[in-house]
């Protein structure tokens, strides 16, 4: 039996090189894809490898369906297949939604749903061929309850959950688990640029005490992506200490 192979957008930095790791420890071969970062994805890429995972960097813009396509052409031809695909790549942008171009909103949709459609298009002919594979979504609690001046991440990211519920049924009769986790507060690059008396007071707001860690979120998209997740599908995870209950 081949080792089992992950796809991770987004997967330089943040929540997607946390997810890189915790797959590689588990003995998943690796296809790391990055946009911009390309400096921290060959960096990565190198400790994974010096660990003894088997890496495949891989430089595409996820908004570009032709280079989706290749990327999944590119790591089948390197592993044979992909069992497991996440959706991390996303951006960030709080504004007025009076003051949000069209531009932007755009930006905002094609990074985040495009991204998805490309992606799932391009890995789900294998895994229905062989009636197999895990899909999870990266959305966010702001896609659950909607967030003030961040309403084009709202929407996008509740477009995330709909598409998640959507497939899982869809999928269902072959095999294919598709999930959704939906992160709270976590400490990453994205809430970098709050200042130090913002982070206190999400920290304080939640009732776990603290903003979430990338690890924290790895952890649950592995669950989802394991064999203890083989009945669970069409469900939103979402590790957020408390910050959101529904």
């Amino acid at each position: 039996m081949r080792n089992r192979t992950v796809l991770i957008t987004g997967a330089s930095r943040g929540i997607g090189r946390a997810t890189a790791e915790l797959f590689a420890q588990h003995g998943y071969r690796i296809v790391l894809n990055y946009c911009n970062s390309e400096s921290a994805a060959i960096e990565l890429a190198g400790q994974l490898t010096l660990k003894g995972a088997q890496v495949l960097p891989f430089k595409a813009d996820v908004t570009d369906m032709e280079q989706v396509d290749r990327m999944v052409e590119a790591a089948q031809g390197r592993f044979g297949g992909i069992d497991v695909l996440v959706c991390n790549a996303g951006r960030a942008q709080q504004k007025l939604f009076t003051q949000i171009t069209l531009q932007e909103w755009r930006d905002m949709m094609a990074v985040t749903l495009d991204a998805a459609y490309f992606c799932c298009s391009a890995v789900l002919p294998g895994m229905i061929a062989r009636k197999s594979g895990k899909i999870i979504l990266v959305s966010s609690i702001w896609g659950m309850v909607g967030a003030s001046c961040e309403v084009h991440y709202s929407a996008a990211k509740a477009g995330l959950i709909g598409m998640t519920k959507a497939l899982a049924k869809e999928l269902g009769p072959s095999n294919i688990q598709v999930n959704c986790v939906a992160p709270g507060v976590i400490d990453t690059n994205m809430n970098s640029a709050l200042d130090e008396a913002t982070r206190k007071q999400l920290a304080e707001e939640t009732p776990l005490g603290r903003m979430g860690s990338p690890k924290d979120i790895a952890e649950a998209i592995f669950f989802l992506s394991s064999e203890s997740s083989d009945f669970i599908t069409g469900q939103v995870l979402s590790p957020n200490g408390g910050f959101v209950v529904i």
